[in-house]
């Protein structure tokens, strides 16, 4: 890598690429790139003097690139991508580049089918909170820090380890996370064993004397000299919280660790699963040896992950029935349950009204079934249009098949002018007037972009 001088990125807009990008920009690599829509990560990109452009367009792709690194996600047919093949450039994958920036680093490596981003992120921070230091390739953007990237003169990389197209299988970790095996990417592995498996070789790539935490109850082939695990109350764990309270939207709770007890945690998030996911960044800090007080302050000072439980409009602690609304990156079953019960937990008397955008036409082909069992959960559920990312459109399926399995919530297909158009005008007269409102906006694709319009309406009604 040292006599690299320009490297290119194709779907540069996205958040793993984009982390890696930002890493050569640092370096002092030119680095620029291409992506099909601009947003704000492509923005910012652009603002920090990465140029970025939207068309698939050879005459402005750079003929000096020394690498071009790709997304999977960038379609076979791509115009630029061929070309680079086909004239015989250096072409490889993010996961190919992150192999050879970490090779001689002390990995951290967090991966799982859901919790990964929140848990990477939270290890991130604790650490270069505590003033250890990292260098941080993130899956989201971190709250505190408004990055998915950051480096450290600490030679300690923060990874989060991708499983989608088994890119996690070229990192070599000192410490593995693995925060949850559930059957996901069926695209790619084609059954539930076949990811389980890929997970088995994932712990596998641990380094000699490295460590797997892992949480209880999953895992049980992953396999490693050294083993914690971890829980959200179960004492059989080797690390969990006791004495949980619910404070202003977050929590307080003891974290018992394997060597130490870290009384009176403060959390400043949403949702019951981040305090497990916290549990897990806490024994990460505790086995590098971080004063337990360092770890305790950098707990209390952590603002989240943007679109994971982000409060877009936090509860108002002087109003108890005041509208709330939520964020959430969540496109698997699991993850909205965790979201679901976390809001039910923080505001058990509300009427919840989830916004939902599935995923990939595959993923909601495949998950159909549980996708209704878990939304039937909340008192009213609005599912936009399937955003297709990579794919192309599966004959037959669309949101109402989700739609029509379900037993609850209530639910109304609407495209996103309806939605918008309804939360500016019907959602006033739908609105739980005793008790208050939680409405939820949750998928991986663009609902995101919709969040600011609905804020505005939103706090209008208010």
């Amino acid at each position: 890598m040292a006599d690299i001088k320009r490297i290119y990125f194709i779907g540069i807009g996205g958040i793993g690429m984009s982390a890696v990008a930002r890493y050569f920009h640092s370096k002092g690599i030119r680095v620029s790139g291409y992506d099909k829509t601009e947003t704000p990560l492509t923005k910012a990109l652009v603002a920090e003097g990465i140029p970025v452009h939207y068309e698939d367009a050879v005459e402005q792709a750079p003929k000096d690139a020394d690498w071009v690194v790709y997304t999977p996600a960038v379609p076979k047919e791509h115009t630029e991508l061929n070309f680079y093949k086909e004239n015989g450039y250096p072409v490889m994958k993010r996961s190919d580049v992150l192999q050879q920036i970490t090779e001689s680093s002390f990995n951290i490596c967090v991966a799982g089918t859901h919790g990964k981003t929140t848990t990477t992120t939270m290890i991130a921070h604790l650490l270069r909170d505590s003033g250890y230091g990292c260098n941080a390739f993130l899956g989201g953007i971190a709250a505190n820090y408004d990055t998915n990237f950051w480096s450290d003169a600490n030679d300690v990389c923060v990874i989060e380890a991708d499983e989608y197209d088994r890119s996690f299988l070229k990192l070599s970790p000192d410490i593995a996370v693995v925060t949850a095996i559930d059957p996901d990417h069926l695209d790619i592995y084609g059954t539930e064993e076949n990811v389980r498996k890929a997970f088995a070789e994932f712990a596998q790539r641990l380094k000699p004397g490295g460590l797997l935490i892992r949480k209880l109850g999953i895992g049980k082939e992953l396999s490693a000299a050294r083993i914690w695990q971890y829980s959200l109350q179960n004492n059989s764990a080797n690390a969990y919280a006791a004495n949980i309270e619910i404070k202003g939207g977050g929590y307080v709770f003891d974290a018992v660790l394997p060597t130490q007890l870290i009384e009176g945690v403060q959390l400043h998030m949403g949702g019951m699963h981040n305090i497990e996911n916290m549990i897990a960044a806490i024994t990460v800090a505790s086995s590098l040896n971080i004063d337990k007080d360092k770890i305790k302050k950098a707990v209390a000072s952590f603002k989240g992950v943007k679109r994971r439980f982000e409060y877009i409009i936090p509860p108002d602690p002087e109003d108890g029935n005041g509208l709330v609304f939520i964020d959430d990156y969540a496109h698997h079953p699991e993850e909205l349950r965790a979201l679901i019960n976390g809001v039910k937990t923080l505001f058990p008397t509300r009427k919840c009204t989830l916004i939902f955008q599935p995923h990939l036409y595959s993923r909601t082909k495949d998950f159909a079934l549980e996708f209704a069992a878990v939304l039937s959960l909340v008192d009213k559920v609005i599912l936009l249009p399937i955003y297709p990312a990579r794919e192309q459109p599966i004959p037959g399926i669309e949101s109402n098949i989700i739609a029509e399995k379900m037993e609850g919530g209530d639910p109304v297909i609407m495209t996103k002018d309806e939605l918008l158009h309804w939360v500016g005008n019907d959602f006033l007269k739908e609105g739980n007037k005793e008790l208050g409102d939680v409405i939820i906006t949750a998928g991986a694709g663009d609902v995101d972009k919709l969040v600011g319009v609905i804020k505005n309406s939103l706090e209008k009604i208010k």
